[in-house]
């Protein structure tokens, strides 16, 4: 009976909401702001209309970089508008300011 409930339990924690978006701002200090694009087949017309929406999401090691593709995962209200956090970085940005400065440095 013990054993049912506690793969009841992280069954039910496993079951937050995920979302895979792109790093828009990290302005703030232990925030970054996500934009998440939905490509979604219109109910009457059968047409694909993309939307996107902004979440704000709780980043403590100030890891993620604008630019960066990030998974997001639900959590509890943290502040007015923050209710995820960052799961983990999926894909890293490129630094295209970076391989400008190590291209120039080289070439001298």
């Amino acid at each position: 009976m013990a054993e049912s409930t506690t793969a009841t339990t992280t069954a039910q924690k496993n079951q937050r909401n995920t979302k895979i978006g792109q790093v828009v701002s990290t302005k703030m200090s232990k925030t970054i702001v996500v934009e998440v694009s939905m490509r979604k087949s219109h109910g009457l017309y059968r047409r694909v209309i993309a939307k996107s929406k902004k979440f704000y999401a709780h980043d403590e090691s100030s890891t993620a970089r604008v630019g960066d593709f990030v998974e997001i995962e639900e959590t509890r209200p943290m502040s007015r508008l923050k209710r995820w956090k960052l799961k983990n970085v999926v894909q890293r940005a490129k630094l295209v300011g970076a391989e400008e400065a190590q291209h120039q440095s080289g070439a001298n």
